[in-house]
């Protein structure tokens, strides 16, 4: 527990202050400015001069959009996961990942660098958020080592429902009752994919379930801090923690890899931090409940992708539950443009005792 004990507000308190405002405020404040906090040590100093973070703004065309961009990069990323997997232990792909992720962060860990990002006001929360990435990412690939890529997938999928319920408690979202049937019929076109019976029920099935888990976890925690920590600091504290992590589990696993090997392994790490780094950019426009069902999209990604690396064909059952998850997703949004639209009209109504 001392690992996120800090000088700065706990993860708890940060998750309170996240949840305070009434539900119709919380709903607005995509679009309301997020000032960061004067330097008042000394009246006769001017504030030291820094970077504001990008405020959060009302767009879910657009971060959907990006959902989209990157799933084609975490789609590539996984595939070659999987492809690796056949050499290399899970816990070693992991590692090499998050290196290839942490060298691309250096500049931002330089303290002379002008891309220096390791300033925080929420360095619980931002550990906390690596944790859960790294998370993610191992339990994926351990679940790939067994299960074929568009049945691991599919099952990872679940994250979309583990996202709406989360985003109810900790950002304050309103989800309504035909949303939540939207997710369901999401969920139903996966089930439809997966086949009750297949291979996909083996045992280590259930890491692609944890592992969707740890993906919503990290997907809710990129919401909290969108509005007031740099993308940039985000991803550099993500890649520290991964490393650490990793580097105290590798040597209990470790293979070593040959050239092809790291070719390969570098390919995923520059795939998954591009991924990453869209989907933290995403979250400036969109609420998390919106853009969760459009990572299925992955899926159709992964199918294209396993059919010309593994030669695996997607078969009508698969078409059949990817359009039930298009769908899902395409209603999804217009319900939130419409529930937008509402509130606006809300909101420019006078009071009646005005």
């Amino acid at each position: 527990m001392a690992f996120f004990t800090t000088d700065i507000e706990s993860p708890l308190s940060t998750f309170e202050i996240a949840v305070t405002p009434p539900p119709a405020v919380a709903a607005r404040l995509d679009r309301a400015p997020v000032s960061l906090p004067e330097n008042k040590s000394s009246p006769d100093k001017k504030p030291a001069a820094r970077r504001r973070a990008p405020t959060r703004a009302d767009h879910p065309l657009k971060g959907i959009a990006l959902i989209l961009l990157s799933t084609v990069f975490l789609g590539t990323s996984d595939v070659t996961s999987k492809y690796l997997s056949g050499t290399l232990p899970s816990v070693e792909i992991a590692w090499i990942r998050f290196v290839v992720f942490a060298l691309i962060m250096v500049p931002a860990m330089l303290p002379a660098s002008p891309l220096y990002a390791l300033r925080t006001e929420r360095l619980g929360l931002q550990l906390m958020r690596g944790a859960a990435l790294l998370g993610s990412s191992l339990l994926f690939i351990s679940g790939l080592r067994y299960l074929p890529i568009a049945e691991a997938s599919s099952t990872s999928f679940v994250s979309p429902l583990f996202v709406t319920a989360l985003s109810i408690i900790f950002l304050s979202e309103r989800v309504g009752l035909r949303r939540w049937i939207a997710t369901a019929v999401g969920l139903m076109g996966v089930l439809i994919i997966l086949r009750p019976g297949t291979s996909a029920f083996h045992v280590a099935a259930f890491f692609p379930i944890l592992s969707a888990l740890c993906w919503a976890l990290t997907l809710v925690m990129t919401r909290i801090m969108s509005g007031c920590e740099h993308v940039i600091t985000t991803m550099t504290y993500s890649s520290i923690a991964g490393v650490v992590i990793l580097s105290a589990l590798v040597p209990f696993a470790s293979v070593t890899p040959t050239p092809h090997d790291i070719f390969f392994g570098i390919v995923i790490g520059l795939a998954s931090t591009l991924g990453q780094w869209i989907v933290v950019l995403a979250f400036r426009y969109g609420d998390a409940s919106v853009l969760a069902p459009f990572s299925y999209t992955q899926l159709l990604v992964v199918s294209v992708l396993g059919f010309f690396v593994f030669g695996e064909v997607p078969d009508a059952w698969t078409v059949i539950g990817a359009a039930f998850i298009v769908l899902s997703g395409l209603y999804t949004a217009h319900r939130e443009r419409v529930r937008r639209s509402q509130m606006a009209v809300t909101a420019a109504e006078p009071a009646p005792n005005a």
